[in-house]
């Protein structure tokens, strides 16, 4: 059911294991449904325009573009205060390579695992920091973000990919921590430390998700038992599932936008790592 060619990724498989049939409409059949994910859909609209426009400054001032030529771009109240958070209070220990916006893609079970990266910073042969830039309106919890497959493909995926960053030397895992810096809590970052176990307990998991998945055949893609899960689901009409959209909770700590997978490159782009 699964193609081939398919190309896997945190949010991929962070989709299938929410519900299924999502992964299937999705990723594999790619519909394009216009059910609105979170209502209001005005204010939903803005958090992501912001959302991008945020990750867009951060890219360029990586780059190397001065912060006075960038500051007036951060011409909304929200875009202004998480530019200003950034600006001071963004982590001040990473190593000194910085690689915004990066890349990789490994081979995992016959398919390929891929990651884009906000950035990783590199200091050869002693340590690799991968840091992920959040909108959040509220923090989400430790145990939530330790859950997250994100905080377990994207150290994996730098683990056997990085060795172009570290002076064709592959990375320990020892080496590798993982950053969620949050912008409306610039004092509370979450910091993940990747070890060897874990390295193994990832290969372990993830090769037997992928493989799990390119063994169903298209009735085994079934919907959520979660009925809670299909609020923001873009194709809950189709499933019977609503159609209005949810109003999160105020102490909801929705991810609105981040990376969103529509957003990726080209995967001509993306690095390949053979291993």
């Amino acid at each position: 059911m699964v193609p081939d060619d398919f190309r896997f990724s945190q949010a991929s498989l962070e989709d299938y294991v929410a519900c299924r049939r999502r992964f299937l409409l999705r990723y594999v059949k790619r519909l394009a449904w216009p059910a609105e994910e979170i209502e209001p859909a005005d204010e939903h609209e803005r958090h992501m325009r912001l959302a991008r426009a945020f990750h867009r400054l951060i890219h360029q001032h990586l780059l190397g573009i001065p912060e006075e030529r960038l500051s007036p771009l951060a011409n909304e109240p929200d875009l202004r205060r998480w530019w200003h958070n950034y600006l001071t209070h963004r982590p001040k220990d990473l190593p000194p390579d910085r690689y915004p916006e990066i890349s990789f893609s490994v081979e995992l079970a016959g398919y390929r695992l891929m990651a884009k990266y906000d950035l990783v910073a590199v200091a050869p042969g002693e340590r690799a920091v991968i840091v992920d830039w959040k909108t959040n309106r509220k923090p989400p919890a430790r145990a939530d973000l330790a859950d997250r497959l994100q905080t377990r493909v994207y150290p994996y995926v730098l683990v056997r990919a990085g060795a172009s960053l570290n002076e064709g030397r592959s990375l320990e895992p020892k080496q590798v921590e993982m950053i969620y810096w949050l912008a409306e809590y610039p004092h509370q970052p979450q910091r993940f430390a990747y070890n060897q176990a874990q390295f193994e307990r990832d290969e372990t998991a993830l090769t037997a998700l992928v493989e799990e998945i390119a063994g169903l055949r298209e009735e085994d893609f079934w919907k959520t038992d979660d009925a809670s899960d299909c609020r923001y689901c873009r194709y809950r009409s189709l499933c019977g599932r609503g159609i209005a959209a949810g109003r999160p909770d105020p102490d909801e700590a929705i991810e609105l936008v981040e990376a969103d997978e529509d957003l990726l490159p080209d995967f001509e782009q993306i690095a390949e790592i053979e291993y």
